[in-house]
């Protein structure tokens, strides 16, 4: 409790954004879990999804926001993390909008959850599991000193 109290603007941020990346990973694996559970599978799968989705672009947009407020106040960053932020962002850019638009696409009312959509899925998940690590190790650490 006194950590929050007296920790940084910056380490708040790691702080939730952290738990965010959990929470997605959890939500991910519910989407798998739902899928092989062919009881009900369609709306089961639906709805996780749309958990995912909701937790997802809420994630994805609040960071993008809060890191170009970092970049515009450069007196509250370094310049390695100005530069980290910079490499985080525009290398993120495909891999944000590819998780945003098959979210969205999966989300409709006539999506299809085949053996397709399990894979791309599947994949994408990885893709981001990766993207979450890196995050983590380089961004995040650097913002939460």
């Amino acid at each position: 409790m006194f950590f929050s109290l007296f920790s940084s603007k910056n380490q708040k941020l790691v702080e939730q954004w952290s738990k965010e990346h959990k929470e997605m990973v959890i939500l991910a694996s519910d989407v798998i879990s739902a899928y092989e559970n062919e009881e009900n599978r369609y709306a089961n799968v639906h709805n996780a999804l749309e958990v995912l989705k909701k937790v997802s672009i809420h994630h994805l947009m609040d960071e993008d926001i809060e890191l170009i407020n970092m970049l515009r106040d450069t007196t509250k960053t370094s310049r390695e993390i100005d530069k980290l932020i910079v490499e985080f962002r525009e290398s993120f850019k495909g891999s944000k909008t590819a998780v945003m638009v098959f979210l969205t696409d999966y989300t409709y009312s006539d999506a299809v959850y085949d053996e397709k959509f399990i894979n791309n899925f599947k994949h994408l998940m990885s893709v981001l599991a990766r993207r979450i690590e890196f995050e983590e190790k380089n961004l995040y650490a650097k913002l939460d000193k």
